[in-house]
């Protein structure tokens, strides 16, 4: 099973701990000598579920959307990057060098064509900038590629 996460950054902690439980659970339900996860790895869910792939005993593919990504990212997140793209057992990347929005939809677009299931940590709200996670949802859904929401009920984020 060939897993994709896709997700919202900047989450609080009490949102993070249900979350981290609800993906642990997802991971659990599938063989780890068949699960591949699929991440951008970026700080928050993408790197939240690949640790969970990883420590289930699965396989961890990375899509890298633009050279210049992991500069993007928080400066606290990039130990975690880091060990997380050592620990890839594939990377994949877009080709692009800036790390703009239309990157990360591309990186998206790629993690979905991995995919054959899209795991969403989704309010269900529209993106707040073009390649966020509904943007994600809703090209995954037209591929025909099955869309799982995870999001704890009666959470917001800010």
């Amino acid at each position: 099973m060939r897993l994709g996460i896709t997700g919202h950054r900047g989450l609080s902690p009490k949102v993070e701990s249900q979350v981290r439980e609800q993906l642990a659970k997802v991971v659990a339900d599938s063989d780890p000598k068949d699960l591949v996860g699929i991440s951008c790895i970026a700080d928050g869910p993408d790197a939240w579920f690949a640790e969970a792939v990883l420590a289930h005993g699965g396989r961890l593919e990375v899509v890298v959307p633009a050279v210049q990504y992991r500069a993007s990212l928080p400066d606290w997140h990039h130990p975690v990057y880091d060990e997380l793209i050592d620990r890839a057992a594939d990377v994949h990347r877009t080709g692009l060098r800036v790390s703009t929005s239309q990157a990360h939809q591309a990186g998206s677009e790629i993690l979905v064509g991995l995919a054959d299931r899209l795991i969403a940590v989704w309010d269900g709200q529209p993106a707040r900038g073009f390649g966020g996670t509904a943007d994600v949802v809703s090209y995954a859904r037209r591929l025909g590629v099955p869309v799982q929401i995870v999001w704890p009920e009666g959470a917001t984020r800010d």
